[in-house]
């Protein structure tokens, strides 16, 4: 209509101060809270190259250095020592889990089972062999970390309580606690550290105890 201005741009509306002041506490807020889990996910990747190195016990010194952190600073991030080593356990547990699934089932061969079994779980330890000797050392004095290493136990003990049902119908109720031993971290560590055998040569004598086990006369086992 003829005499009446276009409407001009809508005018600008001005943040107040205080929704300003509030939207900057948050930003604050946030990047503090990034930085403490930055921090605290760099001293459990310390710790955990630590052990990996073959220090089990390393000092606070040497893990807040490895951390690029002050020892002073170690422990805005963990309540304690025992925190610490249960959050490095607790990290490295959920990454090996994964790495224990099989690709046999209860239904298969009882050969083909011992041999995917063993052949797993040597390759495994031998990938965290150091991690694992530090984890159970700390655990003497740290109930998490027992209790942690206590759950995973349980979850690799269903495991195979499950893989060798048939196996284990008509059998002693010890022979699966027997498995359990041979398949475990330690049976693994004695061999290799204390009886100096290669991983084959662990393989090869796990097989051949496992096979002794679950593949004869349930009436001799």
């Amino acid at each position: 209509m003829a005499g009446l201005a276009a409407p001009g741009p809508a005018p600008q509306l001005a943040m107040p101060a205080v929704a300003m002041s509030a939207a900057g506490t948050v930003a604050q807020s946030d990047g503090r809270r990034l930085r403490r889990e930055q921090n605290r996910e760099a001293v459990i990747d310390a710790l955990l190259a630590l052990f990996s190195a073959g220090q089990c016990q390393p000092s606070c010194a040497e893990i807040a250095a490895a951390a690029g952190l002050s020892p002073r600073s170690l422990f805005r991030y963990f309540d304690d020592v025992e925190d610490l080593y249960h959050a490095a356990a607790d990290r490295h547990m959920r990454a090996a889990l994964p790495l224990f699934q099989l690709s046999v089932g209860p239904q298969d061969q009882v050969a083909d089972k011992i041999r995917a079994v063993v052949h797993s779980r040597v390759r495994i330890y031998e990938r965290v062999a150091p991690t694992g000797r530090a984890l159970r050392a700390g655990a003497s004095r740290n109930e998490l970390l027992a209790a942690g290493l206590a759950r995973v136990r349980a979850v690799l003990r269903g495991q195979l309580s499950e893989l060798f049902a048939p196996e284990l119908a008509g059998r002693s109720e010890f022979v699966l606690p027997a498995v359990e031993v041979l398949c475990s971290f330690s049976s693994y560590d004695r061999l290799r550290s204390e009886s100096g055998l290669s991983p084959e040569a662990v393989t090869a004598t796990l097989v051949a105890a496992l096979t002794a086990l679950l593949d004869g006369d349930p009436d001799v086992s």
